[in-house]
Order: structure tokens, then C-alpha cells, then sequence
């Protein structure tokens, strides 16, 4: 089953504002991405695990949070998850004490580098990818985590059981379904697929439109 994330597609959400395109509209919004990336820095957890975090919050939270509220509730669950921070810590705004992490925090003269770093994405493997450019695929039904059930995944539910065509292979780059549970990089190819919009959606507004995907192999299958 999908998570209430998972909303690609969904009927009554309202137009996409291609035009909306404010960094930050409120002052806290900023404190709260330069948190995410501070905690981030400690090593704890990885980019898929933060993404599953966002995923599993609870509906009502995740429907009625904004943006960057979804990012601080998450970043609570993780602190405590991992042992980095309290509950007790959380409800009274103050440290118990110094924390055994204080050594690996991010300072403000090695951000510019952490960023540039970026997160995990092309590994070496010794496959060759299964797939070459303008072949015919099918993404795999339904889409789910087929290594940890209910688990995180990068295959869009309005997608699953869609045929496309692979336009680019990108090499080979980490697995989230993996990567997000502790379980390893797990590196697979990594492919661009595109689909006609109708293919995905039943009609199209216009009949040339297309989506394109990034998409794991094991998601994929040749179109039968």
C-alpha cells in the first residue's frame, strides 16, 4: 500500500503554480533547512532515511504540516530514533547536557564544502546495465519496497505497470529502496524513462506531452 505521499496524479489538490517560486516564505523557513542539514551532518542517517522519515508521518500530520514543517517533524523523529536527542530534550527546548556528537558538528566555515560534496549517487558496478537507450519498459506492479515491506521506495504509485521508453542511462547510482532502511547501497543502473502523459494518466492535454522518470532497474521489466 502507498503512503499518503505518494499523491502524483490525485484529483482535487489544486493547480501547480509553475510561477510560485519563493525560497523561503517565512524567516524560520531557512533556520529550518540549515538545521536539517546540520543534523544531517552527523552522520546518523542518510538522504533516503531522511526522505522515509517525511513518508512516515502520520497522515493527519503530513495533510495539515506545511513544507518545512514536515522537515522539522521529521528531523524529531530521527534525533530521538537514533539517540541523539531526548523526548524529555524535545518538550523542554533544552539540552540534558553535552551531547557525545558535539565533536562531528557541521561549522559554519565547512558548510559551502559539505554541500558541494553532495549526497551518495554513482557508484561502480561490474554489470552492465540490462537496458540500452530506446528500448521499451514497463515499471514493475504494484510499486512497492520489495525489501522491506511498507518501505521506501523512488517508483511512483501512478506510474506502476506504465510502459515507457528509456531516453538515458545514467550509470549506476544507490538504491534507495535499500539505502533507506540500513541495508546498504545496493548500486543498480539508473534510468531516465519517458512516458506519454496519456500512458500515465488516461488522457493527455495535449498529445505530444510526455513525463520522464528516474527509475532504479529493478523497477523496470522489457514491455511484454
Amino acid at each position: 500500500m502507498s503512503r499518503l505521499h505518494d499523491m502524483g496524479g490525485r484529483i482535487g489538490d489544486g493547480a501547480v503554480n509553475p510561477a510560485d517560486n519563493a525560497i523561503y516564505a517565512r524567516d524560520w523557513h531557512g533556520r529550518a533547512l540549515a538545521l536539517t542539514l546540520a543534523a544531517g551532518a552527523l552522520g546518523a542517517w542518510n538522504i533516503d532515511i531522511s526522505r522515509h522519515a517525511r513518508e512516515r508521518l502520520s497522515p493527519r500530520d503530513y495533510m495539515n504540516f506545511s513544507y518545512y514543517e514536515k522537515w522539522i517533524a521529521a528531523l524529531a523523529d530521527l534525533l530521538v530514533e537514533r539517540g541523539l536527542v531526548s523526548e524529555e530534550e524535545l518538550r523542554r527546548g533544552a539540552a540534558a547536557g553535552a551531547s557525545e556528537a558535539a565533536d562531528r558538528a557541521l561549522r559554519a566555515d565547512d558548510v559551502a564544502a559539505a554541500l558541494a560534496r553532495g549526497g551518495p549517487s554513482g557508484r561502480s558496478i561490474e554489470a552492465p546495465p540490462r537496458f540500452a537507450v530506446g528500448e521499451r519498459v514497463r515499471t514493475r506492479r504494484p510499486a512497492r519496497n520489495i525489501l522491506v515491506d511498507q518501505g521506501h521506495t523512488r517508483l511512483p504509485s501512478y506510474a506502476a505497470g506504465c510502459a515507457g521508453e528509456v531516453v538515458i542511462c545514467h550509470g549506476a547510482h544507490v538504491l534507495p529502496d535499500s539505502h533507506a532502511h540500513d541495508l546498504g547501497e545496493a548500486p543498480e543502473p539508473l534510468y531516465a524513462v519517458r512516458f506519454a502523459a496519456r500512458e500515465l494518466w488516461g488522457r493527455a492535454e495535449h498529445p505530444g506531452d510526455t513525463v520522464t522518470l528516474d527509475l532504479w532497474e529493478s523497477y523496470l521489466e522489457p514491455e511484454a
